[in-house]
């Protein structure tokens, strides 16, 4: 990776561009000649081989929104570009020396007659940089137990969303990971041998699938990846085009490398954000390199506008409801890796490898020097956003350390990406959420820690689930079942809102496939995507806004208001965190976690309809469960047989080990909620491993800590029927004279009931034109529920409480 870096700033008689006209344009498109109307220019050479930074800053006090971009002046190709809403703009890439530029400005809209231009020149040193011996690979780690996924998280290595319940893909960059895998005697089988070379093959894919067609089946007709620039354009011109129905926003807090972060509003007239209806949010690329997370949002955002226009169902749905798009969350990161560019240079490719964001506060002193796309720690540089939400933030599956692909940050919400998406859940009463990744085909809802039991809501959670997946074809499930996972968007949104939220995994193996499979086919419900003659993810988006506008999903407020009086909804509570897992291994106490949810209904007079979440936040709701239908089935012992069977370190590949069959009844003899097969022997030294196969010979259960006397195994609600325990002599402490295994038994439990928590309410307040509170009450409202506020805003302020309702 990089060592080296030193900046050079280009000089200019005028750093100053102005234009006395605005012209809604493509600033990279093409280079426009000197003196086009909404532009200025200045030409600059490169000093250096490495990079160029061409940034925009507003001046004065006009409102304005310019662009920039830098073009090869020979070429007249486009070298960097950035084009977001405002006049805070970063165009960044690769340059040669004497390479001869030309920064092109352009006033797209807004007062504003003029911006002020930086233009900085950042030399790379490779003095050190890895040869092509330093292949990246996707290799399959055998994790056939929740102590063996422990284990490799606790490797600091590159895990993958592609998992089962016996192993894990993890990405191997170089041979500093290799050597930690195999030094940590975990088995592993290689999936895809060279990253490098498959990125270089699938961007020749993309270049010959673009060049052969005029357009594709896609909302927007698009044929190729888009760049950060096309996003931000592609939002403002969708809004722009489309005045009273699409508004393109900036999110309240600007990257690490001051980058602004942007999304569209899409409804029937969109500028009244406060008109009560259901919210629904579509965002994408948390993870940098997961490029069809953003194609898709995107897409989405296509297919209302379009959809709207056309009429139908789609038209309908629009004007029920109020859509959010958010194409990439993680701007920084998700230029790096775009920009990186495939040519089979092992410095750009570890960039386009990048998973996190570009924060260098939490690495030590010496790996925070140099911009991100040039650094001494390469893609390791920042926080796994995807990690750094407040919901059970600090446990497993998110490492605590700064140079792992999984790290969650110095604590909950210290990420600016996070805080975005924090702003918006907690201010718009968002229904109905889905944040968009690669890879692995699935639809994953909450809980992400197998310890927390499922929400009160898990039947119809789990129905919705199951819709959307039986449209793209992929795997429903909890996210739990991949492996524990902490500090993820919905659990955070989900516990704290009780807005239904679902990660995509979209495709089933590679981060950013060919277009023509990770976009339009996936999309599209075309082959060779899983969801082929099934409508794809288009219909599966589809099926999420049905459900927000379907009332009997959320929650409704009506009542009655003078017009123009303002309502907002507001609770603040604290949560804690998971006991938070420290550096060296030890655990601390949890974090509490402060969150203020407020939500705002503009009145128009008379009777008014309000979507909402349900008051009392799944967090403390209650779980679900069942009551029992009869007794557990007694315990069993289990007989050991003779002799000691060879040690074993490669199971299940090598199937040596001891066979015990056993049975499982069912009703209406005995309804087994849990059963826990546990075994124990006699030195710490020695070490046996545990696994339940049911009858099919599926792998249900298993246990193989290590360092210990004894393995628990455990199943929830096992089926009635035949197992098999099989205990594996994985290592003896003295081979000569073997510690054999005892006291082998299975024992069941009753199935837990469903557990009901406190009420909570919302505080329903009511405020004159003249910003006077005249009204205010406490209100209860469950999920499916209409609840009837009256006048609300003739109550004092002092307003009796709405009666909580009676406990279950």
């Amino acid at each position: 990776m990089v060592v080296g870096l030193s900046a050079t700033t280009a000089t200019a008689a005028d750093n100053v561009l102005r234009s006395d006209q605005d012209v809604a344009r493509s600033c990279f498109e093409k280079l426009l000649p000197g003196g086009t109307r909404g532009t200025d220019r200045r030409e600059v050479t490169a000093t250096v081989t490495g990079l160029v930074q061409a940034r925009l800053a507003p001046r004065g006090n006009g409102v304005g929104d310019w662009d920039v971009a830098v073009f090869d002046k020979a070429t007249g190709a486009v070298v960097a570009a950035s084009a977001a809403l405002r006049s805070v703009e970063l165009a960044e890439s690769f340059v040669t020396k004497d390479q001869q530029l030309v920064v092109q400005a352009c006033r797209y809209a807004g007062s504003s007659r003029s911006v002020q231009l930086g233009v900085d020149f950042l030399a790379i040193s490779s003095a050190g940089t890895p040869t092509g011996a330093q292949r990246a690979e996707i290799v399959r780690v055998e994790t056939p137990t929740r102590q063996h996924k422990d284990r490799l998280f606790a490797l600091g290595l590159d895990v993958t969303e592609k998992a089962d319940a016996t192993g894990v893909e993890v990405v191997l960059a170089d041979d500093a990971d290799r050597k930690v895998l195999a030094d940590s005697g975990m088995k592993s089988t290689v999936v895809q041998a060279d990253l490098s070379a498959r990125s270089i093959a699938n961007a020749k894919a993309d270049r010959e699938y673009a060049a052969n067609r005029q357009g594709s089946v896609l909302p927007s007709g698009r044929t190729a990846y888009r760049h950060l620039y096309d996003y931000d354009f592609e939002l403002k011109e969708l809004a722009r085009r489309n005045p009273s129905l699409v508004k393109a926003f900036t999110l309240p807090n600007p990257t690490w490398e001051g980058r602004d972060v942007v999304g569209a509003e899409i409804a029937t007239n969109v500028d009244n954000a406060a008109d009560g209806k259901a919210v629904n949010f579509t965002m994408g690329v948390h993870h940098a390199r997961e490029w069809p997370a953003g194609e898709h949002a995107m897409e989405w955002a296509h297919e209302l506008v379009k959809g709207y226009q056309a009429g139908g169902e789609v038209r309908a749905l629009v004007g029920k409801t109020r859509n959010l798009v958010v194409p990439i969350v993680n701007p920084d990161g998700f230029s790096i890796s775009r920009e990186a560019e495939p040519k089979g240079d092992f410095t750009r490719f570890d960039y386009e490898m990048k998973r996190k964001n570009c924060n260098p506060s939490d690495s030590p002193e010496q790996f925070r020097t140099g911009v991100c796309k040039a650094n001494p720690a390469g893609r390791l540089r920042g926080t796994d956003p995807n990690r750094n939400y407040a919901g059970f933030w600090g446990g497993a599956g998110a490492s605590p350390t700064w140079s792992s692909d999984t790290f969650r940050g110095s604590g909950p919400f210290s990420e600016p990406e996070t805080r975005n998406i924090r702003s918006i859940v907690s201010t718009r009463q968002v229904t109905n959420l889905i944040t968009l990744h690669t890879y692995s085909n699935l639809v994953l809802r909450v809980p992400g820690v197998a310890d927390v039991r499922p929400p009160l809501d898990e039947p119809a959670y789990k129905a919705l689930g199951d819709k959307l997946a039986s449209r793209n074809g992929y795997l429903s499930q909890p996210s739990w079942q991949l492996y524990d996972t902490t500090g993820s968007t919905e659990d955070w949104s989900y516990f704290a809102t009780g807005g239904y939220g679902f990660t995509f995994e979209v495709g089933p193996n590679e981060f950013h496939p060919p277009f023509a499979d990770g976009v339009v086919a996936e999309y599209a419900g075309l082959a060779p995507a899983a969801g082929a003659g099934k409508g794809g993810n288009r219909e599966a988006f589809l099926d999420m806004l049905r459900n927000a506008a379907d009332p009997a999903a959320h929650s409704t407020l009506i009542g009655a208001a003078p017009k123009g009086y303002q309502l907002q909804l507001r609770k603040a509570f604290q949560t804690p965190t998971s006991p938070v897992l420290r550096p060296d291994g030890s655990v601390g106490d949890p974090i509490y976690v402060a969150d203020v949810l407020t939500s705002d209904l503009t009145t128009t007079g008379g009777r008014f309809s309000w979507a909402v979440n349900p008051s009392t936040r799944p967090y403390v709701a209650g779980r679900y469960g069942r009551d029992p239908q009869g007794p557990p089935q007694a315990a069993i012992a289990l007989a050991n047989p003779a002799g000691i069977p060879a040690e074993n370190t490669n199971f299940p590949a090598d199937s040596t080990g001891e066979v015990i069959p056993f049975r499982v009844d069912g009703l209406p003899a005995a309804d087994n909620g849990k059963m826990t097969v546990t075994v124990d022997w006699g030195t710490d030294a020695t070490d046996w491993d545990l696994y339940i196969f049911d009858a099919a010979g599926n792998l249900v259960s298993s246990s193989a800590s290590g360092g210990t006397r004894t393995e628990k195994a455990v199943l929830f609600d096992p089926p009635a029927g035949d197992y098999t325990a099989v205990m594996v002599n994985y290592e003896q402490a003295d081979p000569a004279t073997p510690d054999d295994w005892s006291n082998l038994k299975v024992e069941f439990a009753s199935p837990l009931p469903t557990t009901y928590g406190p009420k909570e309410p919302y505080t329903l307040t009511c405020k004159d034109k003249r910003g006077r509170l005249v009204g205010l009450a406490d209100v209860y409202v469950d999920r499916g529920q209409t609840v009837d506020v009256g006048d609300v805003c003739t109550r004092s302020a002092r307003a009796t409480k709405e009666r909580a309702p009676a406990d279950r």
